[in-house]
């Protein structure tokens, strides 16, 4: 994989701060990381892409989950939807587009609904046959929380196709396209999470992925297990980031003549940060490692790297504001900024509750 991380940090710099209050990235450099490589680096080298193996893709990953986790999500959805077309996709579909997603255009992954979020059963889009038999398909419904939805040029919409499912390449100027930013979300400011209505748009037959009519669990268990990871990789990026400023701020701020990382209770602070980056690396690896192998538990491993990794950022980030004290207590500064967003990692691409649900269902089954 060539994706230079300097050139990455260079062209990042003190940027998150300020893109976390404006809750906006600046859309030319979206665009450059996309033609570098950066936000689908996994997409194969006869593509357009670096073609990285999980793994490198993955600690890339990491790597801009510790710069900004908005930037992050933006890599995530955009690595959705390339995995959504590899694996849905016919040879014509994954030529246009994702050689599209490797020449610096942008897409979002419509999935979730007001009222349904991971309940298959309660997904109310529709993608149905234009009355007039001109072969077009009209899709309509209505989506919420679509992460990068201000800045794509295409959006990759799920909904139901007769009795089964189908992904919908939906370009986002179409007519009866639009998106509505939520305002002053609590994490991933910068991301952007938007509510998506589609009435009635117009689509031509060959925008839906592989001809449509796929069993809706497996379009569901192909985006998610990519994006589980991939959320998995950027919280290992937060622990990175919190321990790197905490044992900063801990190694020369003072507290009664002698740094704060003697104190023997900061010092488990820092023992249980680096804990928690050590145990995201091992688990995130091991999804990484099954992913490549294409092995049977893959998806299952997917949900427990998420699972423990965004349940240790969370914490681990707690833990770095109360090391670093009203030092990071400031909005903007790395540690508030993940303790923002560490939360909401809880919360997307499958709750804690529900990944809780999912591997309990499996060790039912295997043990």
């Amino acid at each position: 994989m060539n994706v230079d991380t300097a050139e990455i940090d260079a062209l990042v710099g003190d940027g998150p701060a300020a893109w976390d209050a404006a809750g906006r990235i600046p859309v030319e450099l979206l665009r450059r990381l996309g033609k570098m490589g950066v936000l689908c680096a996994e997409v194969p080298a006869r593509f357009g892409g670096p073609g990285a193996d999980s793994l490198a893709g993955g600690e890339l990953t990491a790597h801009v989950g510790a710069l900004c986790s908005s930037l992050r999500s933006i890599m995530t959805v955009q690595g959705i939807a390339a995995a959504t077309v590899r694996r849905f996709g016919d040879r014509e579909q994954r030529r246009r587009y994702l050689g599209q997603l490797t020449d610096g255009g942008l897409a979002c992954v419509a999935f979730s609904e007001p009222g349904a979020g991971s309940d298959l059963n309660g997904m109310a889009t529709r993608i149905r046959p234009a009355a007039d038999g001109t072969g077009d398909l009209l899709v309509s419904g209505e989506k919420m929380w679509i992460t990068g939805a201000a800045y794509a040029d295409v959006l990759v919409v799920f909904g139901l196709h007769d009795d089964a499912g189908s992904a919908a390449m939906v370009p986002a100027d179409a007519p009866g396209v639009r998106i509505e930013p939520v305002q002053d979300p609590l994490g991933c400011r910068a991301a952007t999470h938007c509510r998506v209505v589609l009435d009635d748009v117009r689509i031509p037959a060959a925008a839906v992925l592989g001809g449509g009519r796929q069993p809706l669990p497996l379009l569901f268990t192909t985006a998610l297990s990519y994006g589980r990871m991939s959320v998995a990789w950027g919280c290992t990026g937060i622990l990175r980031a919190c321990l790197a400023a905490a044992t900063a701020d801990a190694r020369t701020r003072e507290q009664g003549g002698s740094p704060i990382a003697e104190h023997q209770l900061v010092a488990r602070h820092l023992a249980e940060l680096y804990t928690s980056e050590r145990i995201a690396t091992q688990v995130c690896g091991h999804a990484a490692e099954q992913w490549d192998r294409g092995a049977p538990d893959a998806a299952v491993a997917a949900v427990l790297a998420k699972q423990v990794a965004a349940t240790h950022a969370a914490r681990g980030a707690a833990t770095a504001v109360q090391v670093l004290a009203s030092r990071g207590f400031t909005d903007g500064h790395v540690v508030a900024r993940a303790y923002r967003d560490a939360k909401a990692m809880e919360l997307i691409e499958g709750s804690t509750e529900i990944s809780q649900l999912i591997l309990a269902r499996h060790a039912l089954d295997v043990l």
